[in-house]
């Protein structure tokens, strides 16, 4: 007999629909029904792409027994983590504050007004190496709610006082400066891997935002040991297993130190942030490997993750038919099976595919060996047909939900492609999805976090803002039309007005349009994507740059001077701020280019010339005197016009301007100075 999730769109409240245990979805009705029987509440957050939160379901939420403990003692509420990132946020904090470590699946205990007063991770379904069996837990939290009362608020009290005393990060007047930034890099040379690449030792995960920043590093020092720490890292990934070699794109991260055993699941803003990091990197050092893997990373997205109407789907599953990674993985038969005996033995060579394997008796695949230089064809035309045969297996799940913030990454990357490569294909899936995401994930001015099935619902965070922000200025970029320009500026308006709090001079991570929760959520650290504040803070960089409007690079360089200390503590935790930091204290390019991008060749050779360089900290302004959404009124393009009649591109370089550019080899030449 199905539960309330029945009625939901999330895959993941989906999974647990058939569930004996009486779920709710987080709704007033389940709060009201806590405080209206004194029951407390037990929350359990997790996301589809979760191993751990599928066996604890099996193990637990599908057993009969344990469910009727918990329907008997409690008020049971379900949440997806990447629907409801707000309450992950601040239950994921209690946790940490309670047990000193987090993750998924999170159990956590509630009073009936949302306070938590005790929680964990995983909990097995019996006492198990050191660790609590799930009715033992159970057990022991209603009899201590029903039982002893004051010792729970007293719980409550002390978390909240925690958590207060965390937030947020204390002011500092100091002026910004470039010195933070070599501070940073200082900081964060001692612990990276000069043999594998990467920071840290297992499990090791990308860390694509420290990748960005060592490329700013560079560009702006020509530090040669930056580069270096870009280029091998990229290429050690590349060659690695976290690197799906058939099919592109790339897993969660390594569960060893060397990028070979990945977690298999596949998210969405890894792969946005990875792509683009490669694009940057392909732009600075010309090596071709860089854009082979952007290529393929972007082609696997428009191949696996796009929905009909221009939305990017969020993640895969790590398992297939109850096995992790079982999808991935080959032997040297099955190889030979597709490929035949000789074209087999030279592809298992180059894949390192072994009798022995690498992994639970399979292969997963990773450069070993070299490809004879007369047959570069070869490898391509195995990676096809084996594709096509791993087609042929049952497939990882597919959370087909759209969370705005992170098709904002993916379609920030795709644009940027579009204009790096030319590629049509690429510009028209970005068109695409910035019209998805006005047209179906838009109420009025304000933007909604998820879409599944026609429904778009929960009201947008403040990454959805920022990073859907960021993702209209590059298909500004790769469009030339101004209406994508026009929204990503009214945007910025709505995202200030309801997340910024000037009294405090911090960004929230929720609106004032959300319900209010025991804490409000503000979130400042990077980790897997950028946090909301810091995207928020180069969003207003961008257009403070772009409009002229001096209240918002305030309000960045207010945000940007609370994190410049911690930055320099935990550089790894701050690498989106630390770029933003960049973009405001480093050269800046202002760029106007008018023209007719579709019709006219000239326009399209100067695009050509100008996006053949990474400028990190520019902005755009494209101006099609035919576009009828015309973008009217920015300083940046007052007195400019077409000289003669020609394309015409003005290059500004902090501010100060030089003369209008219609000749290609002069473009190339101003370029090559700035």
């Amino acid at each position: 007999m199905s539960n309330r999730l029945i009625e939901e769109t999330s895959p993941y409240l989906l999974q647990h629909a058939e569930n004996p245990v009486d779920w709710y979805p987080w709704s007033e009705m389940a709060l009201t029904k806590a405080r209206t029987e004194d029951k407390p509440i037990l929350l359990s957050i997790g996301y589809s792409a979760c191993h751990w939160c599928h066996v604890m379901a099996h193990e637990s939420f599908e057993n009969a027994d344990i469910a009727r403990l918990m329907n008997d003692n409690f008020v049971n509420i379900k949440v997806d983590r990447e629907e409801r990132p707000d309450l992950d946020e601040v239950y994921m904090k209690a946790v940490q504050s309670i047990t000193g470590r987090g993750g998924w699946p999170l159990t956590v205990f509630l009073t009936p007004d949302g306070k938590p007063f005790y929680g964990g991770t995983y909990f097995p379904p019996e006492d198990r190496q050191g660790m609590p069996g799930f009715p033992h837990v159970l057990q022991t939290v209603a009899d201590a709610y029903y039982h002893r009362r004051r010792e729970v608020e007293q719980a409550t009290g002390e978390i909240f006082k925690t958590l207060k005393s965390k937030t947020p990060i204390s002011s500092a007047e100091a002026p910004l400066s470039v010195e933070t930034l070599s501070n940073v890099y200082s900081a964060l040379k001692p612990n990276f891997d000069w043999e594998y690449g990467g920071f840290g030792g297992a499990p090791k995960f990308p860390q694509p935002m420290a990748m960005e920043f060592l490329l700013r590093n560079f560009l702006r020092t020509r530090n040669p040991e930056a580069i270096k720490m870009v280029t091998l890292t990229l290429e050690k990934m590349a060659a690695g297993g976290i690197y799906d070699q058939i099919g592109g794109g790339f897993h969660r991260y390594a569960t060893d130190n060397i990028w070979l055993v990945p977690h298999f699941e596949k998210m969405l803003y890894d792969n946005a942030l990875l792509s683009r990091v490669y694009l940057q990197a392909f732009l600075v050092t010309g090596k071709q490997l860089f854009r082979r893997i952007a290529e393929e990373t972007l082609d696997f997205i428009l191949r696996d993750m796009t929905g009909s109407e221009g939305g990017f789907y969020s993640t895969f599953d790590a398992d297939s038919e109850g096995v992790e990674g079982k999808y991935y993985v080959w032997t040297p038969l099955e190889v030979a099976q597709v490929l035949g005996e000789k074209t087999g033995s030279i592809v298992n060579n180059y894949f390192g595919v072994t009798a022995g394997g690498n992994f639970e008796g399979n292969n997963i695949l990773h450069v070993a060996g070299e490809i004879p230089d007369q047959l570069p064809e070869l490898l391509q035309e195995a990676r096809t047909a084996m594709l096509n045969r791993r087609r042929q297996r049952v497939p990882p799940r597919r959370d087909e939900k759209v969370i705005a913030s992170w098709n904002g990454l993916m379609l920030s990357s795709l644009a940027e492609a579009a204009c790096i490569f030319g590629r049509e294909d690429y510009r028209a899936a970005a068109a695409a999805n910035g019209s998805f995401l006005i047209n179906s994930m838009m109420d009025d001015a304000y933007l909604k976090h998820t879409w599944k099935d026609g429904k778009a619902k929960v009201e947008g965070f403040l990454d959805d803002y920022a990073m859907v922000i960021e993702g209209l200025l590059n298909l500004h970029m790769a469009t030339f039309s101004g209406a994508w320009l026009r929204r990503a500026i009214g945007i910025a308006e709505v995202m200030v007005d309801e997340f910024w709090d000037k009294s405090a001079g911090m960004w929230y991570d929720t609106s004032k349009r959300h319900q209010s929760l025991f804490i409000r959520p503000s979130s400042t650290n990077d980790n897997a994507v950028p946090s909301g504040a810091s995207s928020a803070t180069m969003a207003c960089l961008k257009i403070a740059r772009l409009t002229g409007k001096a209240d918002l690079e305030r309000i960045a360089v207010q945000a940007l001077r609370r994190i410049q200390e911690s930055a320099i503590r935990y550089p790894l935790g701050f690498c989106n701020w630390l770029c933003a930091l960049d973009f405001q204290v480093s050269s800046s390019q202002e760029i106007v280019i008018i023209g007719n991008r579709q019709n006219d060749s000239t326009t399209q050779e100067l695009l050509r010339i100008l996006y053949s360089r990474w400028f990190p900290n520019k902005v755009v302004v494209l101006f099609d005197p035919s576009d009828p959404a015309l973008v009217t009124g920015l300083p940046l393009l007052e007195g400019k016009i077409m000289i003669d009649g020609r394309p015409t591109i003005y290059l500004c370089e902090n501010y100060s301007c030089s003369t209008p550019i219609t000749d290609q080899d002069l473009l190339r030449t101003r370029l090559s100075k700035m």
